[in-house]
C-alpha cells in the first residue's frame, strides 16, 4: 500500500515515522523549510512508547509529487488545508482514500468538493504530541488512538487494509462505523480544552484550583447543545470522560492551541472555535463567544506585532 502522509510535523511525523519504521511504503509530503530541517537531522521521534530514528525519510514536494497514492494521510494544520489540496492534488486517483487528522469537521466538506465524497474518510488521533526546536517530534505521553472508518458508516476492505498497515507498525487503529459521531465528540472536547486553557491561561489543574471548573463545563454544555441541534447528541460515556478530564484536581493538562498562544503561534481558532458558532441553531453561546474573541483579539494582536 503506496502512504503519502502530507507533512511531517507532530502527527504527521509520528504516524508516517512509526509506519516507514516497520518497513511501509511511506513517502512524506513537505515544504522547503521542513525538508532542508529533515535532510539535516532525518525523522526522530522520542516517545515512552520507543523512540524512532530515520536519517533520510523519502520526500517529495508540491513539484515532485506524483501519483496516484492508495492512501493520503493528511496531517497538516486546519488552516493550511487550502494549499495542501493544491499540493497533494496529483496523489489522487479515483481510487484513493484520504484520510484527514485535522480538527473540526470543515475540512471534509472542502476535501469532497476539491476531489470526491469517495476519496475521503473520517478520522481522529488523539494524542499529545509537539515538536521541539530542532524539529523531533515528541509524545507527551503514554496515550495513543487513532481512528477512521468510512463516513457512510459501512466497514469497507480499505479501511480494513490500512488498519494492517498500521497494526503492522504496533498501532492498534480503531476501525470505526460511528466515525462522525466519534469526530463530534472530540471536537466538543478538544473546543473546550483549547477555549478554556487559553483563555484562562493556565492548565486544568491550575483552572480548578481557581475556582474555573463551572466555566469550563457551562463551555462544554454549550457545544454539546450545538452538537445535539446538528444531529449527534454526545454520548454519555464520551461527556463523562470529557467532564472528568478537563475538571480533574491537580491535572497538568493543558492544550495544544493554549501553547501556541502562549509561544506566539498562529492558532486553529477559526476551525476549531468559530466553526461551532457557526453551526448554532439560534440560542445565545456566552462562554463560546468569549472564547472565540479572545482568540481573535490574540490574532488580531500577532498580526499587528508580525508587520511591526
Amino acid at each position: 500500500m503506496r502512504i503519502l502522509v502530507v507533512g511531517a510535523g507532530a502527527i504527521g511525523g509520528f504516524f508516517g515515522g512509526r509506519l516507514l519504521a516497520a518497513g511501509r511504503d511511506v513517502t512524506f509530503l513537505v515544504r522547503e523549510r521542513r525538508a532542508a530541517q529533515l535532510a539535516r537531522t532525518g525523522l526522530v521521534i522520542r516517545s515512552k512508547l520507543g523512540d524512532v530514528s530515520l536519517p533520510s525519510p523519502p520526500l517529495v514536494s508540491a513539484e515532485t509529487v506524483k501519483g496516484p497514492y492508495d492512501v493520503v494521510l493528511l496531517a497538516c494544520k486546519a488552516f493550511d488545508l487550502a494549499g495542501a489540496l493544491e499540493a497533494f492534488a496529483p496523489a489522487v486517483g479515483p481510487d484513493t482514500a484520504i484520510l484527514p487528522l485535522l480538527n473540526g469537521l470543515a475540512h471534509l466538506d472542502a476535501l469532497a468538493r476539491r476531489f470526491s465524497k469517495k476519496n475521503v474518510l473520517g478520522g481522529q488521533a488523539a494524542l499529545p504530541l509537539t515538536l521541539d526546536p530542532e524539529g523531533r517530534v515528541l509524545h507527551l505521553g503514554e496515550q495513543l488512538a487513532i481512528s477512521f472508518g468510512e463516513l457512510d458508516g459501512t466497514v469497507s476492505p480499505r479501511v480494513s487494509a490500512l488498519a494492517a498497515e498500521f497494526a503492522a507498525a504496533g498501532i492498534q487503529a480503531g476501525q470505526s462505523t460511528a466515525m462522525l459521531q466519534e469526530m463530534w465528540e472530540k471536537w466538543a472536547f478538544i473546543a473546550t480544552a483549547g477555549g478554556i486553557t487559553s483563555l484562562m491561561r493556565g492548565t486544568v489543574g491550575d483552572i480548578v484550583a481557581g475556582g474555573g471548573a463551572p466555566l469550563t463545563t457551562a463551555l462544554y454544555d454549550e457545544i454539546a447543545t450545538i452538537a445535539a441541534a446538528n444531529g449527534h447528541p454526545l454520548r454519555a460515556a464520551a461527556v463523562e470522560r470529557a467532564r472528568t478530564t478537563l475538571t480533574a484536581t491537580g491535572s497538568p493538562f493543558n492544550s495544544s492551541m493554549a501553547r501556541d498562544v502562549a509561544d506566539g503561534h498562529r492558532t486553529e481558532a477559526d476551525h476549531v472555535i468559530g466553526d461551532l458558532l457557526a453551526r448554532r441553531k439560534g440560542g445565545d453561546y456566552p462562554m463560546l463567544t468569549v472564547a472565540y474573541a479572545h482568540l481573535k483579539t490574540y490574532e488580531a494582536r500577532r498580526q499587528r506585532e508580525n508587520k511591526a
